[in-house]
C-alpha cells in the first residue's frame, strides 16, 4: 500500500486547497462533533477491524473510541469558546516610552499538518487522535501517514472523516491519508505541509525531525519519541505500604501488555525490609499476570532480545523473567539492579533506555544520595512519579525535595499515583524534555491546539478592514485581553 511521490502531492495539494473551507469557527466545530457521532455510529465495524490488526481486545478498544470521540467533543467546545485565539487589543498610547501604536495580536492556523500515527493507540492517537482533532480544531487540514499495524482501520476512520467533512461543505482532501515508509518521509519534506505531529520511536521520530528542520523552509516538528518514566518510592512510603505500591506497579507496568508510553520503566525502591516486602509484592502480582500479545512481531522480537541482554548485565537479578510467553506472545516481569551501578556511565546505561512492552527495572537505594545520583543520569520524561508517606506528603520530610527534583526530568508530575493513563483535560500536559517530545508543547488536552497556529499583530489597521476577531466592539463575543483587561 506504498504511495507514490505523486500519491503524497496529490494528498497535500488536496488538503491545501481545502483549507478556506476550515475559515468558519462554527463549520469547524460542527465538523468535529459530527465525526465524532459518525464513529459512534460506525463503532462496532471499527472495533472489529481495529481488534483483527491489534489484539487489544474490543474492551480497551471501545473505551479508546470513546476517548477518541469525546476528545473530538472537547475541540469543538474549545472552538466554539475562541479562547485559544488569543486575542489581544492595545489602544494607542502616547504617554508611553516609547509611545505605542494601535496593536491587535491573535493567532491564525499555520497550513497543512502531516499527522504521523501511533502503532500503540489505533484510535486515539492514529487517524481520529489528538494530533488530527487539534489540527482541525485550529482551522488546518491534515494529511495522515497510517501506521503499518493497523492500514485497513486507518482507510475506514478516514472515510468516516471525509462523511463528516461532507456533511459541512467542507471537501474530502480536508483529511488526506497516505500509506508507506517512503510516503512518511516525502510528507515532512513537501513544501506546502506547514507542521508536523508524531508519536512513536526515537530513531524514527529523530530522522523526520532533522529531515523537517533541514527543508529550505524549516517547520515545526512535534515528537512524542521515547519516555522512561521514572517512579521513586521513598523509604517512608515503602514502609507505610509497601504491598499496595507493589500491587499498584504491576498493574501500570503491564496494562496494554506494557504497550504505553508512559509505562512506568524505572523504579527507585529502598533497601532494606520494607523495599524486600515490596518487591515481594511486585513478583507475586506480576506472575499472576496472563501472557499477552503485542502489536506486531518486530516488537515482539525487539521485547525479547532486549530484556534478555539487560538480565545479562552483571548484578541483574531477573525475579520474573519477561520474555516469550509462547508462540506469538510476551510474558511480564522484571529486573532489579543495585541503584549505584546506574549512578555512573558504563555498560549499566542499557537500563536508562525505554523497553518496550510488559517489563521494569527496580534499582534498589541504599540512601538518597544514590537516589539523586541516578536522577541527575536521566533524560527528558512525559512522566515522573515520586510515592511518599502520609507525613512526607503533608509536607515532613523530603517530600517537597523530591517533587522539585523530578520537575526538570518529565511534563507530568505524579504523586502516590501511576503515569498509565492520561486523562483529556484543560490542565494535561503530555510532553516533556527531549527525548520525551521535540517542543515545550503537550499532544493531549486543549492546549494541544497551540501547536498548530502562530500568532500575528496587525499595526494601524482601520476597523473595517480588520478580521471581526479583532474588532473594538468585538462581534463575534471572543474572550480577549482589551487594554491590558482581560474580558470574557
Amino acid at each position: 500500500m506504498e504511495a507514490t511521490a505523486q500519491e503524497v502531492d496529490a494528498a497535500v495539494r488536496a488538503a491545501h486547497a481545502a483549507r478556506g473551507a476550515l475559515a468558519d469557527r462554527a463549520v469547524r466545530s460542527a465538523f468535529l462533533r459530527t465525526a465524532a457521532e459518525q464513529l459512534e455510529a460506525a463503532k462496532d465495524g471499527l472495533v472489529e477491524t481495529a481488534d483483527a490488526e491489534t489484539a487489544l481486545g474490543p474492551v480497551r478498544l471501545n473505551g479508546e473510541l470513546a476517548r477518541t470521540c469525546y476528545q473530538l467533543r472537547a475541540f469543538a467546545d474549545i472552538v466554539d469558546e475562541g479562547a485559544f485565539l488569543d486575542v489581544i487589543i492595545n489602544h494607542p498610547d502616547g504617554t508611553a516610552t516609547p509611545p505605542i501604536p494601535d496593536l491587535r495580536r491573535y493567532k491564525v492556523p499555520l497550513g497543512v499538518v502531516a499527522v504521523y500515527s501511533a502503532s500503540n493507540f489505533p484510535f486515539a492517537f492514529s487517524v481520529a487522535g489528538g494530533d488530527t482533532a487539534s489540527a482541525l480544531g485550529a482551522g488546518c487540514p491534515v494529511v495522515v501517514k497510517a501506521h503499518p499495524d493497523h492500514p485497513a482501520l486507518s482507510e475506514l476512520v478516514a472515510k468516516v472523516l471525509r462523511r463528516a467533512a461532507a456533511a459541512h461543505g467542507i471537501p474530502e482532501g480536508v483529511v488526506g491519508l497516505v500509506h508507506g515508509f517512503e510516503a512518511g518521509v516525502e510528507l515532512v519534506k513537501h513544501p506546502l505541509v506547514s507542521a508536523a505531529g508524531f508519536t512513536g520511536s526515537v530513531r524514527g521520530g529523530r530522522a523526520l525531525f532533522d529531515a523537517a528542520a533541514a527543508r529550505p523552509t524549516p517547520i515545526p516538528f512535534h515528537g512524542e519519541l521515547g519516555s522512561l518514566n521514572p517512579v521513586v518510592i521513598t523509604e517512608a512510603a515503602a514502609a507505610e505500604r509497601a504491598e499496595a505500591i507493589g500491587t499498584g506497579l504491576a498493574g501500570s507496568m503491564t496494562l496494554g501488555v506494557g504497550q504505553f508510553c508512559v509505562k512506568p520503566g524505572l523504579v527507585l525502591a529502598p533497601s532494606g525490609a520494607a523495599g524486600d516486602r515490596l518487591v515481594k509484592s511486585l513478583t507475586e502480582a506480576v506472575s499472576d499476570t496472563d501472557s499477552g500479545v503485542l502489536l506486531d512481531h518486530r516488537m515482539r522480537d525487539n521485547f525479547i532480545a532486549g530484556v534478555a541482554e539487560r538480565a545479562e548485565l552483571p548484578d541483574v537479578e531477573s525475579p520474573v523473567t519477561p520474555g516469550a510467553g509462547g508462540e506469538h506472545t510476551v510474558s511480564a516481569g522484571f529486573l532489579t539492579v543495585p541503584a549505584d551501578k546506574l549512578a555512573q556511565e558504563g555498560q549499566y546505561d542499557l537500563l536508562l533506555e525505554e523497553c518496550f512492552g510488559p517489563v521494569t527495572v527496580v534499582a534498589r537505594y541504599e540512601d538518597e544520595a544514590q537516589v539523586q545520583g541516578v536522577l541527575s543520569r536521566l533524560p527528558g520524561n512525559l512522566t515522573a512519579t515520586v510515592h511518599l508517606s502520609a507525613e512526607e506528603a503533608a509536607g515532613e520530610g523530603r517530600g517537597a525535595e523530591l517533587l522539585a527534583e523530578l520537575t526538570p526530568l518529565a511534563g507530568r508530575v505524579l504523586v502516590n499515583g501511576w503515569p498509565t493513563g492520561v486523562a483529556v483535560a484543560p490542565a494535561q500536559h503530555h510532553g516533556g524534555p527531549y527525548p520525551a517530545t521535540t517542543s515545550t508543547s503537550t499532544s493531549v488536552g486543549g492546549t494541544a491546539i497551540e501547536r498548530w497556529m502562530r500568532p500575528v499583530t496587525y499595526q494601524t489597521a482601520p476597523q473595517a478592514i480588520l478580521p471581526p476577531e479583532l474588532r473594538d466592539d468585538n462581534p463575534l463575543g471572543l474572550p480577549r485581553r482589551f487594554n491590558g483587561i482581560l474580558e470574557r
